[in-house]
């Protein structure tokens, strides 16, 4: 098991990203969080399965429908397990 917390960055906000991202994370039993940032970009934090958290990762460079992506940070941290679900944040 492992952790990522990512920023997404471009035009994330006020398309629907973090809902389309709550259902790929349960999509792929992933737990955490995501929210929207106050300088426009979105912060998702992660914990599952290897393989499962690269899916997403992938997923999050593209985004939903109207969603323009320029950039992906990932930082890998250290599992922690502490969530039950994944949650839209605010």
């Amino acid at each position: 098991m492992v952790r990522v917390k990512l920023i997404i960055k471009g035009r994330v906000q006020g398309v629907f990203y973090r809902a389309y991202t709550k259902e790929e994370a349960q999509k792929y039993g992933i737990t955490g969080w995501v929210r929207n940032l106050s300088d426009g970009n979105v912060e998702v934090v992660a914990e599952g399965k290897e393989e499962s958290i690269k899916k997403l990762i992938e997923w999050c460079r593209k985004g939903p429908p109207y969603a323009n992506v320029r950039k992906v940070d990932v930082i890998w941290e250290e599992y922690t397990g502490e969530f039950a679900d994944f949650s839209i944040s605010y």
